[in-house]
């Protein structure tokens, strides 16, 4: 049987050949495999249907952005456009059940005119003026696009606009004339990581080639960055580097070309609102004699900072239950949205001569979990707030501070909800670290079918909301839905995440299983009847369950999955991940990343879950080869494994509402057929019934 070592022997290296020959017959048989084996029958294309009704709704809300021109835009796909189109429409036309939109670019026949596989990705729109954006499309979702200039007016490509051909590349309006771009210049001028390495200054009617470079980042950084800030009377631009993906180096950048360092911790998120800076603290800091936490939120006067001020008024202090989640300017004021326990709170602070006033936000409804939308934080202090919650529809208000607030649009309830709570658990992980998670169900059901899911990294947070695939596709059949919120992520700020960094990632991997085992001590499932699902860094903690922890599950999920932790930094954007776990090259971090790297911990004596392991070819993030690898080492020592690459969608894995769908009941139809049939000696314990003090329940209101 084939052996990995670790020298770095890998004898299944030839499946990390993208359009290799026998990886291509290798991905070819194994999805012909899963489709042969789950989509077969009624129930299969029924689910499949049923998402797609979900995705495809027209009743669904049409999130809007703001630009600042008054405009509501919104990027839309439903079944007559499942490439999607652009479009804009004012707020009389918004308010209306069916509004009467401005189609700007139809991505459909975009893809049908010019013979390509064109998937949307992102639009820069000139600040001030309007007229002109710069349009990014990618080939079937990656994360390489092609950026092209289109006029607003005239709803056409400008015919020698400012163009770049495929690229991981960014750009930034400076004037009509002029833009900063980051792209691939020419051999050495990308980062090890695969993101541009030098950014220029290029003015309309110059060549690429003759752009001004105007910074430049070392080749072990991640990326370069510039960017321009168009607000009136506050006109800045500022250039700098991402040292790793949460350290960055930065500069404002004069018309001169002098660079002034803007002097805060390397691990410090930043943002500059007119005359206001903003720091957002990952560690602790020292300034003016003060010594700040981590996850705080200061404030100063930019100029001043520059010049050596460091007083701060400090906005945001965490505490063992409370974080911040997020702040958004509006005009003239600042919106703090923090988690308690994981449950949603906003506020409103004005700067004022005898310092910040705060106050809550207004229409910020009590059980729901609310979020920011969008903000006009140059013209207004106007905001679109949405709220809903797992068994909640979503509800998007238009809000003024200080004025009126109204209700927009509500969503319609994708599936009946009676009888089903939502209800909030702490378990302990094996320090002694309580860690919660959501359990959405019906609490009278005996123990069955219960979905896991958890992500624990990168500080980002898993909060309450409606799916009505989840809902539809596994909730109405009766089963329960979980999501953990273990460390690694933000829901507790930096040190929430801190605690599972590098060395640390096991605190992450423990806190899953103790969610795991406490769902079962609950009486709401049982092993053979718990299955877990999850994506990307959330794919690594699948691949470990599955490796370190296989008796706790019935059935395991992995969608674009990080696998191969002896590789990874390799492999596409891997080398930007080593701030989250370490760099294999190194033989101290290599010990620990050994340790649970799932694809160096499969064996043929130890019993595994059936796992079904999703990706796709045109992934530039994660490379497909980690979960081909995977697939195949499973299937060598002789486990039950599953695998579906999609060729289309990028790390989202799908590039469209009938891909999402067909992949989403390849998903639950999998997940269902494993733990829906207990399998013998796993009867199903009583539920326990605990005090209230450790867990938190949400109202269902009759009818929803």
């Amino acid at each position: 049987m084939a052996r990995l070592t670790d020298t770095g022997d890998d004898p299944y290296l030839w499946l990390e050949e993208l359009d290799g020959t026998n990886a291509a017959r290798w991905v070819r048989s194994r999805n012909a495999e899963a489709v042969a084996t789950l989509t077969p029958g009624e129930a299969f294309a029924g689910l499949r249907a049923e998402i797609r009704e979900v995705l495809d709704a027209e009743d669904r809300i049409p999130y809007p952005g703001w630009r600042g021109d008054d405009f509501y835009y919104g990027f839309w796909r439903d079944r007559a456009h499942p490439r999607g189109i652009w479009r804009r429409t004012t707020l009389d036309q918004y308010r209306r059940p069916e509004p009467e939109w401005d189609v700007l670019l139809d991505v459909d026949a975009l893809a049908a005119e010019e013979g390509e596989n064109w998937i949307w990705s992102t639009v820069a729109v000139l600040r001030p003026g309007y007229e002109r954006c710069l349009v990014s499309l990618s080939r079937g979702g990656a994360d390489a696009v092609v950026v092209r200039e289109f006029d607003l007016g005239r709803r056409e490509f400008v015919a020698d606009g400012f163009t770049l051909p495929e690229a991981k590349s960014s750009v930034c309006w400076i004037d009509v004339d002029t833009i900063y771009v980051a792209t691939d210049f020419a051999p050495g001028s990308l980062t090890a990581s695969g993101y541009p390495r030098v950014v220029k200054r290029w003015r309309r009617g110059i060549a690429l080639a003759e752009a001004t470079t105007v910074h430049e980042a070392r080749t072990d950084d991640i990326a370069v960055y510039a960017s321009h800030d168009p607000t009136p009377g506050f006109e800045r631009d500022f250039v700098g580097r991402f040292l790793d993906f949460y350290r960055s180096e930065n500069y404002l950048l004069t018309e001169a070309g002098e660079l002034t360092r803007i002097s805060v911790p390397e691990d410090a998120r930043w943002h500059v609102h007119r005359d206001w800076l903003l720091i957002r603290l990952r560690s602790a800091w020292v300034a003016g004699g003060i010594t700040y936490p981590p996850g705080a939120l200061l404030a100063t006067r930019f100029d001043a900072f520059l010049t050596g001020d460091r007083e701060m008024t400090v906005l945001f202090r965490p505490d063992d239950r409370t974080a911040l989640s997020y702040y958004s300017w509006t005009r003239n004021h600042l919106i703090l949205g923090t988690l308690a326990d994981v449950r949603s709170r906003l506020e409103v602070l004005t700067p004022g001569e005898t310092g910040w006033q705060r106050e809550p936000l207004a229409g910020v409804p009590e059980l729901d979990h609310s979020r920011i939308v969008a903000t006009d934080p140059e013209h207004s202090d106007a905001y679109l707030l949405a709220s809903e919650g797992f068994l909640q529809p979503a509800t998007l208000r238009l809000g003024q501070i200080g004025g009126a607030v109204e209700i927009l649009k509500r969503e319609p309830a994708m599936f009946a909800a009676e009888g089903l709570t939502v209800r909030q658990f702490f378990a302990t992980s094996a320090d002694g670290t309580r860690v919660p998670y959501f359990v959405v169900g019906d609490p009278d059901a005996p123990g069955g079918p219960t979905l896991l899911t958890g992500y624990g990294g990168y500080e980002h947070s898993l909060v309450p909301q409606y799916g009505g695939v989840i809902g539809r596709g596994w909730l109405a059949r009766g089963g329960t839905y979980a999501v953990a919120n273990i460390r690694g992520g933000g829901e507790y700020g930096p040190e929430w995440h801190r605690a599972a960094l590098r060395e640390n990632r096991p605190r992450a991997f423990e806190d899953f299983a103790a969610v795991a085992a406490d769902l079962v001590r609950r009486g709401i499932t049982t092993p053979a009847q718990l299955g877990i699902e999850g994506g990307s860094n959330g794919g690594l903690l699948m691949g470990v369950m599955l490796t370190r922890y296989p008796s706790l599950f019935g059935a395991v999920v992995a969608q674009v999955p990080v696998l191969d932790m002896r590789r990874y930094h390799r492999l596409l954007a891997g080398a930007s991940w080593m701030a989250e776990y370490g760099d294999p090259d190194r033989e101290a971090d290599w010990a620990y990343l050994r340790d649970y790297s799932p694809y160096h911990n499969i064996h043929g004596d130890r019993s595994c879950p059936p796992v079904l392991l999703i990706t796709s070819t045109r992934d530039d993030r994660v490379h497909p080869g980690h979960a081909r690898k995977m697939a195949a080492r499973l299937r060598d020592h002789g486990h039950e494994v599953s695998y579906y690459e999609n060729v289309d969608g990028g790390h989202g894995a799908a590039a469209n509402n009938e891909q999402r769908a067909f992949l989403w009941a390849l998903t639950l139809e999998f997940l269902w057929r494993k733990l829906s049939t207990p399998q013998p000696g796993s009867a199903v314990p009583p539920r326990q019934h605990t005090h209230t003090g450790d867990r938190w329940q949400e109202p269902v209101a009759e009818g929803r």
